[in-house]
């Protein structure tokens, strides 16, 4: 979709993803490193669990479909190898501590001088201005900071983080929005700008439920666990089935009434649904009003119900009844969905580095006029320095006196 454009992507984890979200859409991203390789490259999981910088499967993740070359930013050097770079560039994507590329002679008012339009897109924790600006962060601490935690686990235990960092995810995903709509206003008036990103607020976002529930029922959202906390009750939302867990909200009155009178017929149909449940008027029942006894008596039948079923028969049942029930999915189950399949949502990419190919997601979207998708695995360290730096006029000889300067 962007063929043409190009963007240098001077993140750290903090913002991979919006590099490989523009880089799926065609872009051409340059992965800039430090000589020897980005940190991050350290971190596990690891192909065959081989700890090396050129086998970590987070890496592999979110610098597919990228370009990568290797330049000390900070020497002289490099500042001026990066200015040639950015007169051919589009964008570039940062996420240095606030006022690090001013202080380096590389903020946006001398990349804009030196590229008219240029965009400008920085990740922080906390965004370019407040109180905590400067604040050193990290996932669980944006997580907390953004009130996620709070909802965030069991009301009987501490809040507990989620399995993989969220906060950046959220944040790369706005910055690659934020890229886009700068863009498009450059494509309209030839202005570029510098698109300003706070994790905290990015992750913040994701309780918009939270602030209406307060507004239209005055209730504060609170860790809830595998259930719905109510003004009187707390409702089972996760159930445990034979092979793991699917999700059913008990929804009361009219919305609620079609699913339960099709699930009650069903466990009747084998023998497992009571006269309680066979009495209730559904259609009257309003789920947010009802006393934890109720909920309770409701709520044994269908555990056991459900713990009489597999995830499979739970919801092939479900859907011949147009009963609201989905599977919890685990990894395994991913890779073999029947949907994402018939969508082509699985692509091998080749690493002959490793001799292999690894199973990728191939798009996040479909288009019926340009492909989206991963297309060729992350860059080895400095694996593109001679074809790119090549393009501003440096040969061969050049490389390997800046190479043994430690500037590339």
């Amino acid at each position: 979709m962007l063929n043409g454009c190009r963007a240098l992507d001077l993140t750290d984890e903090n913002g991979f993803l919006c590099g490989k979200i523009l880089a799926d859409l065609g872009v051409d991203v340059i992965k800039v490193e430090k000589p020897g390789g980005d940190p991050s490259r350290r971190t596990e999981p690891f192909w065959a669990d081989i700890p090396h910088p050129e086998k970590s499967l987070y890496w592999f993740a979110y610098n597919s479909d990228k370009r990568g070359i290797t330049l000390n930013i900070e020497a002289n050097d490099g500042k001026e190898i990066l200015k040639k770079l950015v007169k051919t560039a589009d964008f570039v994507i940062e996420s240095f501590p606030p006022g690090f590329m001013d202080s380096l002679g590389l903020g946006y008012s001398m990349l804009s001088g030196i590229k008219k339009g240029i965009i400008l897109t920085s990740i922080t924790p906390f965004g370019q201005a407040g109180p905590y600006k400067d604040y050193q962060t990290s996932d669980i601490v944006i997580m907390g900071m953004a009130g996620i935690l709070y909802q965030t686990g069991d009301p009987d235990h501490p809040p507990v983080q989620m399995s993989l960092p969220q906060a950046c995810l959220h944040a790369g995903a706005d910055a690659a929005v934020g890229t886009m709509i700068a863009y498009y206003h450059r494509e309209m008036t030839g202005e570029g700008q510098q698109v300003d990103i706070s994790m905290q607020q990015s992750a913040a976002w994701f309780l918009a439920n939270a602030i209406p529930l307060w507004e239209l029922s005055g209730v504060v959202s609170k860790r809830a666990g595998a259930f719905r906390w109510t003004v009187n009750s707390t409702q089972r939302q996760v159930w445990q089935c034979q092979d793991g867990y699917v999700f059913f909200f008990m929804v009361g009155g009219r919305a609620g009434a079609k699913t339960f009178h099709e699930l009650v017929s069903w466990m009747d149909s084998e023998g497992m649904a009571n006269e309680y449940l066979r009495s209730i008027d559904w259609e009257n029942l309003d789920m947010f009003k009802v006393s934890q006894d109720v909920v309770d008596q409701i709520s044994q039948p269908i555990e056991k119900f459900f713990l009489a079923h597999t995830k499979r028969e739970i919801a092939q049942g479900a859907a011949e009844r147009s009963i609201s029930i989905c599977p919890l999915s685990s990894m395994a189950d991913l890779l073999n969905d029947a949907q994402l399949e018939s969508r082509n949502f699985w692509v091998k990419i080749e690493h002959p580095e490793l001799n292999t190919k690894i199973t990728y997601p191939r798009e996040f979207v479909k288009s019926s006029e340009k492909a989206c998708a991963t297309r060729f695995r992350a860059p080895l360290i400095g694996e593109h320095n001679e074809e790119i730096y090549g393009e501003i006029g440096l040969s061969k000889p050049d490389l390997f006196v800046l190479k043994q300067a430690g500037i590339i």
